[in-house]
C-alpha cells in the first residue's frame, strides 16, 4: 500500500545508496593508491642498490599517482551521471 510519495522517495533512496557506493568505490582507489606508493617508496628507501629496482620502484609510484587520478575521474563522473537522474 504505497502511498503517491513513495516512488519519489525510492529513487531519492536509491541515489543516496549509489552516491554512497561512489564514494566507497573512491576511498578504495584511493587507499590501492596509497599502498601502491608506499611500496614504491619502500622499494627506493630499502632496496634501491640497481637500477631495474629504481625503475620499478619509480614505475609503481607513478602509476599509483594514475591510478588515483583515474578514481577522482570516475568518481566525478559518476556523480554526474547520478545528479541528472
Amino acid at each position: 500500500m504505497a502511498s503517491s510519495g513513495s516512488p519519489t522517495s525510492r529513487d531519492d533512496l536509491a541515489k543516496i545508496r549509489t552516491d554512497l557506493a561512489n564514494e566507497r568505490t573512491l576511498l578504495a582507489y584511493a587507499r590501492t593508491s596509497v599502498v601502491m606508493a608506499a611500496s614504491g617508496v619502500t622499494l627506493l628507501k630499502f632496496f634501491a642498490t640497481t637500477l631495474v629496482i629504481v625503475a620499478a620502484a619509480t614505475a609503481i609510484i607513478i602509476l599509483s599517482m594514475s591510478l588515483a587520478v583515474m578514481g577522482i575521474v570516475r568518481f566525478c563522473r559518476c556523480r554526474r551521471q547520478v545528479e541528472r537522474l
